[in-house]
């Protein structure tokens, strides 16, 4: 076993998650005859075929599997290590890999990055905006250090801290929003055009379960994968839209319409891989962000 090498590790791993020798050695910038004789030399080594090269595709074999979950834990534990080595304890320097889902980055983000740069200016920030399933995923994987989503049940592994309740409201352009009833009766949606971001995100599924469940069938006339562009088309049409409250603050353009029911809150909430290390960056964001949510204002989580 003392023969092995990173290397191989990373070979085995490219060539199970392609199932090709080809795509593996064009992944890893190396020929596919020098790729095909490292494996074999691992296997050598371990004295076990961990690939199984009789399909149309490379496939694993039983150990194979049970090994490269073992090497995939392996590499994600000397990455972790090897940011601990460097990390700075006075965050004169650092690196903090975040992951949040889109609504979050208009309202919430901005403020963030920018008190990070102003208290910890050596500090770099990789943000990552996508679905809160991804975020749990590579959160997982040691992809991303920390996750900023909703709370509820998380994939095992993961710990979350809660941040404030999110609430939500109907957003109208401010010139007609004062010729609407407030609050407004659920049933009155039915007469109403909507403009809804699409079922990627978390905020949509979140909408649609509220209509659900009071019966309600607006029309949605538009749907779009961006908040700014939600924004523009209320402001400059007649149709409504569902944002998060703190978003509507932002835009002087736009007026909340409080719903009867109202739409229900839910809890932003701060993720992290349970036993990850907890790098010195990590920790003054965690830190910088409970203060920024209380200095805001935001309602405390629930």
């Amino acid at each position: 076993m003392a023969s092995v090498e990173l290397r191989h590790l990373r070979y085995l791993l490219a060539v199970a998650e392609q199932g090709n020798f080809t795509r593996a050695a064009e992944e890893l910038h190396i020929s596919q005859p020098t790729l095909s004789q490292q494996i074999k030399q691992l296997e050598t080594t371990i004295g076990v075929q961990l690939l199984d090269r009789t399909g149309r595709t490379v496939r694993l074999t039983d150990a194979g599997a049970v090994y490269t979950e073992h090497a995939r834990r392996a590499l994600r534990d000397l990455a972790a290590a090897e940011r601990a080595v460097h990390d700075v304890q006075d965050l004169t320097r650092g690196q903090l890999r975040l992951g949040v889902t889109p609504t979050f980055t208009a309202y919430l983000i901005g403020p963030l990055t920018a008190e990070l740069h102003t208290r910890h200016p050596g500090v770099g920030l990789t943000l990552t905006e996508t679905t809160q399933d991804r975020i749990e995923t590579a959160l997982l994987a040691d992809d991303l250090d920390l996750g900023i989503a909703f709370a509820g049940a998380h994939l095992p592994g993961l710990a979350g801290t809660a941040l404030f309740t999110e609430t939500l409201s109907l957003v109208a352009g401010a010139e007609r929003a004062p010729a609407l009833p407030a609050p407004l009766p659920v049933g009155d949606l039915r007469t109403m055009e909507l403009a809804l971001l699409t079922g990627d995100f978390a905020t949509r599924g979140h909408i649609d379960g509220y209509f659900a469940q009071h019966g309600s069938t607006p029309r949605i006339s538009v749907e779009a994968n961006s908040i700014q562009a939600l924004t523009e088309i209320v402001r400059r049409t007649d149709l409504a839209t569902v944002l998060p409250d703190a978003i509507t603050h932002d835009h002087p353009h736009l007026s909340p319409v409080p719903l009867d029911p109202p739409l229900p809150v839910r809890t932003v909430t701060l993720l992290h891989r349970e036993g990850a290390y907890r790098s010195a960056a990590g920790r003054a964001f965690t830190r910088l962000t409970h203060e920024l949510v209380r200095a805001r204002g935001y309602a405390p989580a629930r």
